[in-house]
């Protein structure tokens, strides 16, 4: 019989809590796995997934939905199903549609998200309490999809405080699969004034920040720590964030270490 595989101990990692976590948590995209897959995709890292996204409107065709569901709940791991849904849903005038149909297959969690629809803020208010109201778990996704959109830190504070009074349990900060708006310039790179404004604003362990690329995700672990929340990440990159996360890549050696805590509380950059 094969000995299961146990993490060394003999470097120095950040110290990870146990799931359910509040910070640390890895929210993942999944756009289109088979139950075949996602079983071999647990066998190695469900202990580092926290949120499992069934991505835009996959859930909605996939055959396997509930046994997919149910084999991540055993993994400790929330299903929510991707917000363009919703938003298709509320376009048609079957809000109730959906919420019936998210608690019949199993899910515990739903993203209400606006960016790819002319949805009011009113609207989108209402969504989020009708889903709480039904005991669901709230992601509130802030942010446009589309790369013309103004991207103003105020607007955003006070969407995320509307949704959070609303009943919104968390919020996803819009980067989208590309890494190309929201939080992110066309090119990539990290708008630092937003993020900076959401970590004075905001309850950070709230937050769970769509991170695609490496160098974001690397950028937003050194700046703003091991414990922040990364969104968006593929099934692929799972294992390549954890050890972004415990600082066994190039891009954050160090990180959470008592050096590397010694010198970031100069610089206040780690939560």
């Amino acid at each position: 019989m094969t000995k299961k595989h146990q993490k060394p101990t003999f470097l120095e990692t950040p110290a990870r809590p146990t799931k359910p976590r509040l910070t640390g948590v890895t929210h993942v995209l999944d756009k289109g796995m088979t139950l075949t897959q996602l079983d071999a995709t647990m066998a190695s890292t469900a202990e580092y997934i926290d949120v499992w996204k069934f991505g835009w409107g996959t859930a909605y065709l996939d055959p396997e939905v509930r046994d997919k569901i149910r084999r991540l709940r055993h993994h400790n791991i929330q299903a929510c199903p991707g917000g363009t849904l919703l938003e298709i849903s509320w376009l048609q005038r079957r809000a109730d549609g959906f919420f019936d149909w998210v608690e019949d297959v199993g899910f515990t969690a739903v993203e209400v998200s606006n960016g790819a629809t002319a949805m009011p803020i009113d609207e989108k208010r209402s969504l989020i309490r009708l889903a709480a109201d039904r005991g669901l778990d709230v992601l509130a996704e802030v942010g446009s999809k589309s790369p013309d959109a103004n991207v103003i830190p105020e607007q955003w504070i006070d969407e995320i405080g509307g949704d959070i009074d609303a009943g919104a349990r968390r919020v996803v900060a819009e980067g989208r699969e590309s890494g190309t708006v929201g939080l992110y310039e066309p090119d990539g790179r990290v708008r630092t004034d937003l993020v900076a404004a959401l970590e004075a604003a905001v309850d950070g362990t709230r937050i769970i920040y769509e991170a695609p690329l490496r160098t974001q995700q690397a950028w937003l672990l050194r700046t703003i720590g091991p414990s922040v929340n990364l969104g968006n990440i593929t099934m692929a990159e799972v294992l390549s964030v954890e050890s972004l996360r415990q600082g066994l890549r190039a891009d954050t050696i160090g990180l959470g270490t008592a050096s590397d805590l010694e010198e970031t509380s100069l610089t206040g950059t780690a939560r």
